[in-house]
């Protein structure tokens, strides 16, 4: 396990985040959400404590926790006081690494998972994102950590217990924690509370297999949600912060290109963005719109047309206002430990190190227009992966 640190001392916290190599990419076809019932199984009793014990504990400790899954990771994480650190350290260990599993509440587990997988197949946003997702990265690497309704049903007590075994692993992990804490003295309890933990062989990812092309989602409704990304740099790449700019004059902020041009000027829709998201090795541009069926198509026309004509008219303003939203979130996340950690092991995965906020500020500051026109035209925007759901299909170009 690889443990990360930075001091914060200017802080009355402390913060961690622990990242395992459990991630939804390591189920088998079969066992679609196994992932996130180990996850919530995990927490339902470990060391000497029961569930309701863990609860209390991490309430009398002061703890913001959250617990996570995805594509590559199961990740645990807490903020807390600074004095509480140790005995929150502690704490996760059992979780981690002494989980009761207990048989007895692997319904409770699945009703959750179940509620969860329901609960996004309400909101036909996340339905057509979490495809979306699937056609641009393959089913393999691309399926939703909510699993399905057949994977749900199919997992059993040992299925949980095999999937713990094999990738509850020092290998591959990562624990970062930033704030104000002694790193000496953490280092040594991290050794303490970790010795011994049992290997399990690496499990290599699987690869991406994504394709371009269209796909509707029949849905009664007077709206129409409109997904859409194409391949791009992931953030392990040099040009990635290039890229990230880019991306930042098309969709970040009230001033960008998509909510400016498609939702003010021309009023098409509701909302509209588009971010960037990586995977270790590939990545994507991914957007998403909101609009009335009767504007769908001039919505999807127009937003496609501001993607495709975006990278030879970057200003210089546009630029300049992405670069001060930029500055602002990393003088934010200096005064927040469990950004910090986060952002601590998303570098290591990534990167095998940590980028500095004074080499994110620099990459940033070097992109110039020519920059972004450049990668722009580099970019395989006639491999466009498009869902939709609503009332009709939409025409899309075939060259997309």
């Amino acid at each position: 396990m690889t443990l990360l640190g930075q001091n914060m001392p200017w802080l009355r916290s402390a913060a961690f985040a622990l990242v395992l190599p459990a991630g939804c990419q390591y189920e088998s076809r079969a066992r679609r959400g196994v992932a996130g019932m180990v996850c919530e199984m995990v927490q339902r009793g470990a060391g000497s404590r029961s569930s309701r014990q863990i609860v209390a504990e991490s309430d009398n400790l002061g703890l913001d926790r959250s617990s996570s899954v995805t594509t590559a990771h199961t990740s645990y994480g807490a903020a807390m006081p600074t004095e509480s650190l140790d005995e929150a350290l502690r704490l996760y260990t059992d979780i981690v690494r002494r989980p009761h599993l207990p048989g007895d509440q692997l319904e409770d587990a699945r009703s959750v998972s179940l509620q969860e997988l329901r609960a996004n197949e309400d909101e036909p946003a996340q339905r057509v994102m979490i495809r979306l997702k699937e056609r641009h990265y393959g089913d393999d690497l691309g399926h939703s950590p909510q699993g399905t309704l057949a994977g749900l049903q199919a997992v059993t007590a040992s299925d949980v217990r095999e999937f713990f075994e094999a990738h509850y692993t020092p290998r591959g992990a990562t624990l970062a924690i930033a704030g104000n804490f002694d790193w000496e003295r953490t280092v040594d309890l991290v050794e303490q509370l970790f010795e011994g933990w049992p290997q399990a062989p690496e499990v290599p990812p699987p690869a991406a297999a994504g394709t371009p092309g269209y796909e509707h989602i029949e849905h009664p409704s007077q709206q129409t949600h409109i997904g859409f990304s194409f391949p791009a740099w992931s953030y392990d790449h040099p040009d990635y912060f290039t890229l990230r700019a880019a991306v930042g004059v098309l969709s970040d902020g009230m001033s960008s290109r998509l909510f400016d041009r498609v939702r003010e000027q021309r009023g098409l829709c509701y909302t509209v963005s588009a971010g960037t998201h990586s995977m270790r090795g590939v990545g994507g541009v991914f957007g998403y719109a909101g609009t009335t069926a009767e504007r769908a198509q001039e919505t999807l026309d127009v937003t496609l047309a501001e993607i495709d004509k975006l990278g030879a008219t970057v200003e210089e303003d546009e630029l300049d206002r992405f670069k001060v939203r930029i500055h602002s979130q990393l003088i934010m996340q200096q005064e927040s430990s469990s950004s910090r950690a986060a952002a601590m092991a998303s570098d290591w995965y990534f990167l095998r190190r940590l980028l500095t906020p004074e080499e994110i500020e620099a990459a940033i500051d070097a992109v110039t227009p020519a920059k972004i026109a450049a990668l722009w035209d580099q970019l395989p925007k006639n491999q466009y992966r498009i869902v939709t759901l609503g009332p009709k299909p939409l025409q899309v170009n075939g060259s997309r």
